[in-house]
């Protein structure tokens, strides 16, 4: 895209925000859990972790379930090294080589649905808004449900090990300076970035502290699991902490993003 035409900058997260993990990625943390414990942490347990804005990274968030398991209830559990977590944890979300070929896995990645389509991305082009991933996924999982499941060609991703965990910012200066094609600061195009967790507001925070003179927008929506109409007091209170950590807008789901850009 012309930077010249260029209206703004709108990057996201992939899970919770591009496709449902609840019955993949957090399913795969779960099992991890009780695969070496014998526990079997609830959804509602990992989204309180995930609020701390600490634990974006999957492997990372079942290793300190265990560790905090051992230390309040479990004195005896032997705890994993994070190697032996990491391979429990494809085993489960994979089913198969990470870098093999998708169709052989059978893993909870199968069971991932979509939360926009590829004309969502489309209608972005139309109204002259680049954009982007940044993603605490593995690659391959990252590109498998961008490239394989949306139909989308060559997409501007950062996914797990291409730039430090989030909420360091610097996956997300990284892919908007490149999507910008010019220095970010006063006169570039304004950034916005969705995600679904604290971890990602945090991210666009620590970005402003970086690049003072950019304009960064926070724009944040609850996990699926949490928008059915019995967990509507879950979603409040999981909305809440998302605006206490900075978030500027609150969306109802992921295409709403449209409507926040036609208004800059």
């Amino acid at each position: 895209m012309d930077p010249l035409n260029l209206q703004g900058l709108l990057l996201f997260d992939i899970d919770g925000v591009i496709r449902d993990v609840a019955a993949s990625y957090r399913r795969a943390i779960q099992e991890t859990v009780h695969h070496f414990s014998g526990w079997r942490p609830t959804v509602a347990a990992i989204d309180v972790l995930k609020s701390e804005g600490n634990w974006n990274n999957d492997w990372d968030a079942s290793l300190e379930m265990l560790r905090r398991r051992h230390i309040h209830d479990d004195q005896d559990l032997k705890l994993p090294n994070r190697e032996q977590v990491i391979e429990v944890f494809s085993s489960f979300y994979f089913g198969g080589d990470p870098d093999g070929d998708p169709s052989n896995w059978q893993g909870f990645i199968c069971n991932e649905p979509l939360l926009v389509k590829r004309t969502f991305f489309e209608e972005l082009n139309l109204q002259g808004f680049a954009w982007g991933f940044v993603s605490g996924a593995e690659p391959p999982s990252a590109r498998f449900v961008l490239e394989q499941r949306l139909g989308l060609q060559n997409p501007a991703l950062i996914a797990m090990g291409e730039a430090p965990d989030k909420p360091d910012p610097t996956g997300l200066l990284q892919l908007a300076h490149q999507l910008a094609g010019r220095a970010l600061g006063e006169g570039a195009p304004p950034i916005a970035y969705l995600g679904d967790t604290v971890a990602d507001v945090l991210t666009v925070i620590q970005a402003r502290q970086k690049q003072a003179n950019q304009k960064f927008v926070s724009l944040a929506v609850a996990p699926p699991h949490l928008h059915g109409i019995e967990q509507r007091e879950a979603r409040s209170s999981y909305e809440d902490r998302l605006k206490q950590a900075g978030a500027d807008n609150i969306l109802s789901c992921t295409t709403d993003a449209i409507e926040i850009l036609k208004g800059w």
